[in-house]
Formats: C-alpha cells, structure tokens, sequence
C-alpha cells in the first residue's frame, strides 16, 4: 500500500468554497480503481504542541492522505487522471489555493 499526500493551503475566504469542491473531489478520487480510502486532516506546524480548540486560522492547511493499493494503481491515476484532477482545482481558485504532493510506501509496521 502506499500513501498518496496532498498537502492544501487555501486562502480563508475561498476556504468555505474550497472545502465543498474538496468533498465532491475527494470521492471523485475514490472513484479511481485503486484508491481505497481517504483523510482528510488539519494541518498544524507545530509539531511539539497539541493544537488548541478555537476557531480556524487563515490560511487553512489541509491535508489528504489517499490510501493506494499499488505502484501500479498511482502510476494509472498520474498517466490517466493526474492532470485533469489537478487541473479542476486550479480553474476554480487559481492562486487562492497551493498544492504541494508526495509518495509514501510502508516499509515497515510496529505493532
């Protein structure tokens, strides 16, 4: 299984919008054979505090990690889908919204 990560910071004032388009965006991803699952999660970074309960700060940082069966699953999505996935976010928000990306594939479980 790999982890395919979308790290999102979104403009406050496109976040509410954003974050509608993102859930329809999100299972349009699990429609994809292969991709198996989905977190969505807040982004802090601060990684030596447990964040506080207030209301959101601007910009909002997201970020999704879609579970993927296989190499070979990511690879169909970024030959087949990648580009026109990608491309709906940045004809709906442009700059309101950056996107930054990464791979990761479990070497090992501690249990």
């Amino acid at each position: 299984m790999l982890i395919y990560e979308v790290n999102l910071t979104v403009d406050g004032d496109v976040a509410p919008r954003y974050s509608a388009w993102l859930r329809e965006h999100v299972r349009d991803m699990l429609d994809l054979d292969g991709f198996e699952a989905a977190v969505w999660l807040d982004r802090y970074e601060d990684g030596d505090a447990v964040p506080e309960d207030e209301d959101p700060v601007d910009p909002r940082e997201w970020t999704i990690h879609y579970q993927v069966r296989d190499r070979d699953a990511l690879q169909a999505y970024f030959d087949n889908h990648a580009d026109d996935m990608r491309g709906e976010s940045v004809e709906k928000f442009g700059d309101h919204v950056e996107i930054d990306r990464r791979v990761f594939e479990q070497k090992r479980l501690f249990q």
